[in-house]
């Protein structure tokens, strides 16, 4: 019996090469079959099988064959097996990154929104522009996205000032949460209709001053006012901007 092809890593686990999974339930049950068999004798201890949403009718075949839910995706859902009890299986991505832009004109005005969707809806519930990163993005251009989608000001990235961290946030994933520094290239606010009910230059006093305002988001303003925070920095030795994001202190020579 012909076993399925499949690559090693360098961890002894065998990674299933999902291009060439067989079509039919019948044949993949045959082969993985004959391929565990062969891979637990060659002493991989894990195997790794990603099933793309077109061959998902293998899914209740590999259950049957000791597999279990790894992780998934719209596209696909990953599947392991341990063919040694004690083999290690590292977890999926734990965390959610947000960010969030604390952006203060020369008229120490600084720029805020309120949601539409809040918890209560009585009195504006002022906080900083910012949202959810995407996948691939980084820190810095996220930020300037949000803010740019949100408020419609252009605005300069300077530096990260501070995070938090929490856990049991959306699905039981943790999350983590950055603060920038930026200044604004523009002033005039055009709010997103769908997400933003109210959008305006606050003065900074004004806003550590107001009881719209959790003490959350005047520590994190009052940080961002009193810290110079961190920089992006490129780093000799790495060629790969488009994947890495560095973050430093400014030093002086």
């Amino acid at each position: 019996m012909e076993i399925l092809e499949a690559t090693p890593n360098p961890f002894r686990g065998i990674v299933i090469n999902t291009e060439v999974l067989p079509e039919t339930a019948e044949e993949f049950s045959r082969r993985l079959s004959a391929s565990v068999a062969t891979w637990k004798e060659e002493g991989y201890r894990l195997i790794w099988l990603e099933v793309p949403l077109a061959r998902a009718r293998l899914i209740p075949v590999a259950v049957e064959a000791g597999f279990v839910f790894h992780h998934s995706s719209e596209a696909y859902l990953m599947m392991t097996c341990r063919l040694e009890e004690e083999a290690f299986v590292p977890g999926y991505a734990s965390h959610y990154i947000g960010v969030g832009g604390v952006v203060l004109n020369e008229r120490q005005e600084l720029l805020v929104v309120s949601e539409k969707y809040r918890q209560s809806t009585d009195r504006p519930y002022y906080k900083l522009p910012g949202g959810a990163l995407n996948a691939g993005e980084h820190i810095a251009a996220g930020i300037i996205r949000e803010i740019y989608e949100e408020t419609g000001v252009q605005a300069q990235f300077e530096s990260v000032v501070c995070f938090r961290h929490w856990h049991g946030y959306r699905y039981g994933k943790s999350d983590i949460y950055f603060v920038c520094r930026l200044s604004p290239a523009s002033e005039q606010i055009t709010k997103q209709d769908d997400e933003i009910d109210e959008c305006l230059w606050m003065p900074v006093q004004e806003y550590l001053n107001s009881d719209d305002v959790a003490l959350f988001n005047k520590r994190i303003v009052q940080a961002a006012l009193n810290s110079p925070g961190v920089k992006t920095t490129w780093l000799e030795g790495y060629n790969d901007p488009d994947r890495r994001e560095f973050f430093f202190p400014h030093l002086h020579d």
